[in-house]
């Protein structure tokens, strides 16, 4: 006859915390690696004194807000040929769907540093621009930085949020669609009433990174002269040789214009996700 087994008291038993070593010594590493890099920077020859100096300096802060100003206005162009082009593609007319295919192709499918360029030599291949018998101007006076950057950014910027765009506009229920019809809505009145409102609510999060990343991708327009934080601290460094300073100064603009619009998307976000969860 086999021996009954007695339980132990679980009050008795002592409760030992399970040990992360492997968390513990990430931590470690991470710490150590960030002590060396903090005082290779600090050893190193870097005129510290020089990034203080110039953090505030007036053309630096001109450029600050240039840099705003621009993904500001190139965000916008984006957004409105973007939602234009979406429009497009899920139109059932299949002109206006190739046309919004090769749009998002061709700009998609080349660097916005190349776009940049032949916006701003435009002259070279078309010396004047206007209406036959209402206006003309020459190519090259038209053609300005800020003119050049904001069609180069805008555009290629609108080609990938058409597909932002065109996604939220598939996560919308086919149901709606078949509802606005039914009450007389022509398609276009009834994307603009009922899909499109409810589409943003799947779109603006994403939009929100994409400006995030204009802010960055305005540095691009440097190469045509427009006067954005990476052209100005290019200009001075030109001047008194102190490039990784003003390199310095440069990220540390892009990193403080970054870090305001992190929580403020973060914001939005839950507010529209908030919305997505009252509305289900």
């Amino acid at each position: 006859m086999s021996e009954s087994v007695i339980a132990p008291d679980p009050a008795a038993l002592r409760i030992v915390p399970r040990r992360h070593w492997g968390r513990a010594a990430a931590v470690v590493v991470i710490l150590v690696l960030f002590v060396l890099l903090a005082r290779a920077f600090a050893q190193g020859q870097i005129e510290w004194r020089y990034v203080g100096a110039f953090l505030t300096a007036p053309a630096v802060l001109q450029g600050l807000a240039n840099t705003v100003v621009m993904a500001v206005v190139a965000m916008a162009l984006g957004i409105v040929l973007g939602t234009v082009a979406a429009m497009m593609r899920s139109s059932a007319n299949p002109v206006l769907r190739a046309a919004a295919l090769a749009y998002a192709w061709l700009f998609r499918g080349t660097p916005v540093i190349l776009q940049l360029l032949l916006w701003f030599n435009l002259a070279l291949i078309f010396p004047t621009i206007g209406l036959p018998g209402l206006f003309s101007l020459r190519t090259v006076d038209a053609m300005t930085p800020f003119m050049a950057a904001l069609l180069g950014l805008g555009i290629n910027q609108g080609a990938y949020t058409s597909e932002v765009i065109r996604s939220g506009m598939l996560a919308v229920d086919h149901g709606q669609y078949e509802a606005a019809r039914s009450i007389g809505m022509t398609r276009l009145k009834s994307l603009r009433r009922i899909i499109l409102p409810q589409a943003m609510r799947v779109v603006i999060p994403p939009l929100g990174n994409e400006f995030i990343s204009m802010v960055k991708i305005t540095s691009l327009a440097s190469v045509i002269q427009y006067a954005e934080i990476l052209h100005s601290a290019q200009n001075i460094y030109y001047a008194n040789a102190r490039v990784i300073e003003l390199l310095i100064v440069a990220g540390i603009w892009y990193l403080a214009v970054v870090s305001v619009l992190t929580p403020l998307q973060m914001l939005l976000e839950r507010r529209f996700a908030r919305g997505m969860a009252l509305s289900r």
